[in-house]
């Protein structure tokens, strides 16, 4: 029997289905894991024993009640089927079972097509519908996955009281029935970034999740401690083509929780999980290639950007109050996207001004290097979604030739708080709560269905879902209020 890595391996250089099959009963393999996202984002699987691995699984796939999922089909045509998608597959033990898992794609139990709704099938469409457009033929994405490690954490809410309370070392932050060691090393606020042992706590839970990320094939670019005090931490990726770079940030997720959890701590990629400290972004760095050639690089243009990039940055900041429905799809969201913490408020592009919503890189002079990076975005937003809408809106930046320079976008190259208020209040602000964000993809949707991208059935089912978490919100009283308020 191989390591569960060497099979990892092994899975991913097979030949064909044939061989991909003998090399999962060979490798002593338990249970074929299939995984896929509902439409908010969360990963759902359902497990096989390894006797059911037959070339029928990879054509007709196997059944699950669609009605159940956050986002598919409604119960009256709930059956629907996952065909897992081989290149994906990885290998773990788990408990003590050898587990081999795959992505899996949703389609229709009658016909087997693609369902619609499935948001990796959406990204497969923005993947082809730039290859259609002549722009470029490839897109790579390198998001930063940014999160919390927390030694506890606990919450709650019910009609009578809410709250939440979390346990950090690295920032003192402990309970009085805490057996923890104290040993002074702590971080303080805004003032973790690129710490190092003994403050850092957690450089070892980044180096094995940075191994494990590796061996399920996910090319980790580097690691560190983030500005938070407590436990804020970042990977980030190399870059790679949309469909996979959203594979391999849901795998990612998942190794993040589940080795922090082995360990007894708790990870979260929550946007906002503490008042005062900076948040959790998920910024994604994006390039793009025709016929191998960078499609961004301009030898004479603003930053090094080619005509092309700075359609594609218009393209996307015209649509961004809109797009931020999409990447910053929760309440939580804009507790983050606030004046004073790192995160971007306002819609313009700059080269290496990191208040931009759009950033260019300064390090990045190579023509294969040039690469733009957006700021707003975060990981509670689904990143099959996230990355095909702002494909969607850069493509249309591109096919308008619209320019950023001409719409009030920038650059704005200084800070923009120092600006007059005259030309400060120009500048295009980012919604301030996900209720704003919705307002606005209800009024510019159109180019995300327009693209061939987004069915149309998209924007209105999204929009019920998240329309529902700020009812269910906004409904209730917030602790805080109570000091405020009660005696009013």
């Amino acid at each position: 029997m191989v390591g569960m890595q060497e099979l990892a391996r092994r899975l991913r250089a097979a030949r064909n289905l044939e061989d991909f099959i003998k090399q999962t009963l060979d490798g002593g393999v338990d249970f074929i894991d299939l995984r896929f996202v509902d439409l908010p984002g969360r990963w759902h699987h359902v497990t096989i024993p390894t006797t059911r691995l037959t070339p029928r699984l990879f054509t007709k796939g196997t059944g699950f009640d669609g009605s159940s999922v956050p986002g598919f089909a409604a119960v009256e045509s709930g059956d629907m089927v996952l065909i897992p998608v081989r290149d994906t597959a990885t290998a773990e033990e788990y408990n003590g079972h050898h587990v081999v898992a795959m992505v899996a794609t949703a389609a229709l139990a009658d016909t087997r097509e693609p369902f619609a709704l499935d948001p990796r099938v959406i990204a497969a469409r923005a993947e082809k519908a730039l290859s259609d457009s002549g722009h470029a033929d490839v897109s790579l994405w390198s998001p930063e996955l940014e999160f919390n490690v927390f030694s506890r954490v606990s919450h709650g809410e019910s009609p009578g009281g809410a709250y939440y309370e979390v346990c950090s070392r690295e920032a003192g932050l402990l309970d009085d029935d805490s057996t923890e060691p104290e040993l002074g090393h702590h971080i303080r606020p805004r003032s973790g970034y690129h710490a190092v042992p003994p403050a850092d706590e957690h450089f070892e839970l980044r180096n094995e999740i940075a191994a494990r990320m590796e061996a399920a094939g996910i090319p980790v670019k580097y690691h560190h401690h983030e500005n938070g005090a407590a436990g804020q931490v970042e990977i980030e990726v190399e870059g790679e083509p949309l469909v996979v770079a959203a594979d391999h940030l849901m795998w990612g997720k998942y190794i993040v929780r589940n080795t922090a959890v082995e360990r007894g701590l708790a990870a979260t990629f929550m946007p906002k999980p503490l008042a005062d400290e900076p948040g959790n972004g998920m910024h994604f760095h994006i390039k793009l290639a025709r016929g191998g050639t960078p499609v961004f690089h301009g030898e004479d243009g603003y930053a090094g950007l080619s005509e092309q990039a700075l359609f594609f940055i218009g393209g996307v900041l015209t649509h961004g109050r809109a797009l931020a429905a999409i990447t910053n799809p929760s309440t939580n969201s804009y507790r983050r996207l606030r004046p004073g913490y790192e995160a971007p408020t306002n819609l313009f592009f700059s080269a290496a001004n990191r208040s931009a919503a759009i950033r260019i890189p300064k390090y990045a002079t190579e023509p294969e290097t040039k690469t733009i990076e957006y700021r707003p975005s975060d990981a509670s937003g689904n990143p099959y979604l996230s990355m095909a809408a702002l494909l969607a809106a850069g493509l249309d930046g591109m096919q308008r030739r619209i320019d950023p320079r001409e719409n009030g976008f920038g650059p704005f190259d200084r800070n923009v708080h120092d600006l007059p208020s005259s030309e400060r209040d120009k500048i295009v602000p980012l919604p301030v709560t996900l209720e704003e964000a919705l307002i606005e993809l209800a009024r510019d949707s159109a180019f995300l269905s327009e693209s061939g991208i987004f069915p149309e059935e998209f924007a209105p089912v999204w929009m019920g879902l998240k329309r529902r978490e700020s009812e269910e919100i906004g409904g209730r009283p917030h602790p805080m209020e109570y000091g405020l308020y009660f005696d009013c």
